[in-house]
């Protein structure tokens, strides 16, 4: 990585430097976050530094440094304490995922720590947090010390991100959404990567969606996303692999907070959809595989379907949410979650088959619905959503059900109704299979 550079450059001068293609030093990236920290770089110096780098981008060299950078602007957590390997997953975002809910104790069942920060929904996206707290009495604001002591007694915490765990990160990200700087591969990169790094963790699988209902929409884009975070992880000392995957159509029948909770659940209970079934398999395996636990994915995958068939995965979930707070009943009965007392049922016009499930407008349908928010400060309704009664390819008759809508104000049901029924296609022919899984990338 470049270490020298020319001395006592202003930040001024820096920005322009980028904003002319140069590459910037390790020194001089450290430089500016640094200073966007103490005050000496003020935010419209910062917000012209993430424009530049969204015209000139960031080589690798860059990007690490960058990352690191913000990683070290605030607290570095040492689990160092725990003797089993860590290992987080982390999603670029889509609609019905709630894969983290049942992934972490079926990895934290088969022997392996796994310290989760998530995050919470905010526009078609929903977040693992929210629907976390749909469980009565469940608490995702633990302290660093509630958090290291639940990983070393259940292991495994499921929390958000804390405010001394790459605080520059926060900022950054504050300045990029409202000066059309998000979009940027390296940015995404350093974002992601600076929180997860501050866990401390040894390795790292992701989640990269692809499609309608995620942020990379084309394949070449979640690819190039996919490759860096992977790459840029790898050079920062850990071990990072990427599962690509579909986000067309939502994960599972659920999309809601509760709703998908329980969705989640079932599948520690050996039921639940078979596209989340093997989502959170595949990932699981992946894991296991980074954490040394198995060499070969398919005796990894096995593993952990093995943990849901005995149980255990189940008991481990039963450990997380009573740690930290939550009804256990609940685990157990999952249907004990509440929902939005209004509600409607979408039916079909005509026979045929389903042919689109357009994942960004029943994401948004649900948003109007009150299971999402639209600003970060904006409360959610924990049981509101949709629940699906078919998958793409099914076929259906005239006055079959396809969606029911819940909401616990009448006036939200009408406009949610129509947002579902636009999103959902009926056609002639049933569509070609589609499968969740697109690609894994490692280094």
């Amino acid at each position: 990585m470049a270490k020298g550079g020319r001395p006592g450059l202003s930040v001024p001068e820096l920005i322009v430097r980028k904003r002319d293609g140069a590459k910037l030093t390790d020194d001089e990236i450290h430089g500016i976050v640094r200073g966007f920290m103490n005050g000496s770089v003020t935010d419209y110096q910062m917000s012209a530094f993430a424009m530049a780098v969204y015209f000139q981008q960031m080589d690798f060299d860059e990007t690490v440094a960058l990352t690191l950078a913000m990683r070290d602007s605030g607290k570095v957590l040492d689990l160092g304490v725990i003797d089993a390997p860590k290992v987080d997953k982390h999603s670029t975002g889509g609609v019905g995922d709630k894969v983290s809910i049942c992934l972490a104790p079926i990895v934290a069942a088969c022997g392996v720590t796994v310290p989760m920060m998530s995050g919470r929904g905010l526009g078609h996206t929903g977040g693992t947090l929210d629907k976390l707290e749909a469980i009565p009495g469940f608490r995702v604001d633990l302290s660093v010390r509630e958090f290291r002591a639940q990983l070393r007694r259940v292991g495994c915490a499921l929390i958000g991100q804390t405010a001394d765990l790459a605080p520059a990160d926060k900022r950054l990200y504050a300045l990029r959404d409202v000066t059309g700087t998000v979009e940027s591969i390296p940015l995404i990169t350093s974002s992601i990567l600076s929180k997860k790094l501050a866990e401390g963790i040894d390795a790292l699988v992701l989640d990269v969606k692809v499609g309608r209902g995620a942020f990379m929409k084309t394949e070449a884009d979640a690819r190039a996303l996919a490759r860096s975070l992977v790459r840029v992880g790898n050079l920062a000392g850990k071990r990072v692999s990427a599962l690509l995957t579909d986000m067309n159509s939502p994960i599972g029948y659920t999309i809601g907070n509760a709703l998908e909770t329980t969705e989640a659940l079932e599948i520690l209970h050996g039921e639940g959809p078979e596209d989340l079934r093997q989502l959170s398999f595949e990932l699981a395996a992946e894991m296991l595989r980074a954490a040394g636990v198995e060499r070969s994915k398919a005796r990894a995958r096995r593993r952990a379907e093995s943990a849901v068939e005995d149980g255990s995965a189940l008991e481990k979930m039963r450990e997380i949410v009573s740690a930290q707070g939550g009804d256990p009943a609940v685990v157990d009965a999952p249907d004990r979650l509440a929902l939005a007392r209004h509600r409607t049922t979408i039916r079909a016009a005509q026979d045929g088959y389903v042919t689109k499930l357009d994942a960004l407008e029943l994401g948004y349908a649900s948003m109007g619905l009150g299971a999402g928010r639209s600003r970060s400060e904006d409360a959610v309704d924990w049981g509101a959503g949709i629940r699906l009664h078919v998958q793409r390819g099914d076929r259906v008759r005239k006055g079959d059900a396809l969606a029911t809508l819940y909401a616990s104000r009448r006036a939200l049901v009408g406009p949610g109704a129509d947002r579902t029924a636009s999103a959902i296609r009926i056609g002639r022919r049933r569509p070609s299979r589609q499968d969740r899984i697109i690609a894994t990338i490692r280094s």
